[in-house]
């Protein structure tokens, strides 16, 4: 019964979360592509050092070998980058993705032209941060389920309660993820099947937590931290770049308010879901 539980839990808080995400980001939100790379920017940071590294923290773990991890951790993504912009370059050397979403940009007639040429660049260039997304993700999820399954153990209240507060935490995240496979040249059902996959890598880690509850609850927050390291490598060296483009003060400002509307979103998730504790 209990394995049951975790297992239904684990699904609806890994997949639900990815699905409303992609409602969020290709209904509501689908005119302001542009805006959402800012947008994940913001989601992924504050989910690294709001959520995850003070998680992780806070647990037995020592600070040296938490900080160790996570160092290794940029280092891996970084050459998971450079594997796959290596195997893109080996793969095919002519650009790709002419079916862009960018290409609704109201009113910005004035500078198409530098558009159009960054935009020739940025086709030629083969999508980063994918796959460093993905596996952060997988991590990510497979620590969420071993929560989920820790919570649902220790009492079935509790386990709702930890399904429904991880499946909230992540619509965010799952927001700013869905923006970087998009601008990967994906398409909306290839991106938000990857994410999905991802996704329900948290019912593995709810089995897995069940059946090892104890040994892995001191790996949790090293999970957590490689997890952390991902998000945090994806912002800084694939997004962030991208809006450091000599913008208009207008673009400029538009710009940190969705990188503060990434930030507050995660904040705000955190707060509710501190208030149900």
């Amino acid at each position: 019964m209990t394995l049951l539980a975790i297992l239904v839990g684990t699904l609806v808080a890994g997949i639900g979360s990815v699905w409303v995400a992609a409602w969020l980001s290709f209904g509501i939100l689908s005119r302001y592509t542009q805006h959402m790379l800012s947008l994940a920017a913001g989601a992924l940071m504050a989910t690294s050092f709001l959520h995850l590294l003070p998680e992780a923290f806070e647990s037995e773990a020592g600070a040296h070998e938490l900080f160790l991890t996570l160092l290794v951790g940029l280092l891996f993504f970084f050459l998971l980058d450079k594997a796959e912009l290596w195997h893109h370059g080996h793969e095919h050397g002519h650009g790709h993705a002419h079916g862009h979403d960018h290409g609704h940009d109201h009113g910005h007639a004035h500078h198409t032209g530098h558009e159009h040429a960054d935009k020739l660049h940025a086709e030629a260039e083969p999508p980063r941060g994918q796959w460093a997304v993905l596996a952060g993700d997988s991590v990510h999820c497979f620590g969420d389920g071993i929560l989920i399954a820790s919570a649902f153990i220790a009492d079935m209240r509790l386990g709702v309660i930890a399904a429904l507060a991880v499946l909230a935490h992540e619509i965010p995240h799952h927001m700013g993820d869905l923006a970087v496979l998009r601008q990967g040249s994906s398409s909306r059902q290839a991106a938000i099947l990857k994410v999905s996959m991802a996704g329900a890598i948290t019912a593995l880690g709810g089995a897995v937590g069940y059946v090892l509850v104890d040994a892995l609850h001191d790996w949790l927050p090293y999970f957590l931290v490689v997890a952390s390291s991902s998000f945090v490598y994806v912002a800084l060296a694939d997004l962030i770049p991208q809006l450091q483009k000599r913008l208009s003060a207008r673009e400029t400002a538009a710009q940190i308010i969705w990188l503060g509307l990434g930030i507050g979103m995660v904040l705000l998730v955190s707060a509710l879901a501190g208030h149900q504790h």
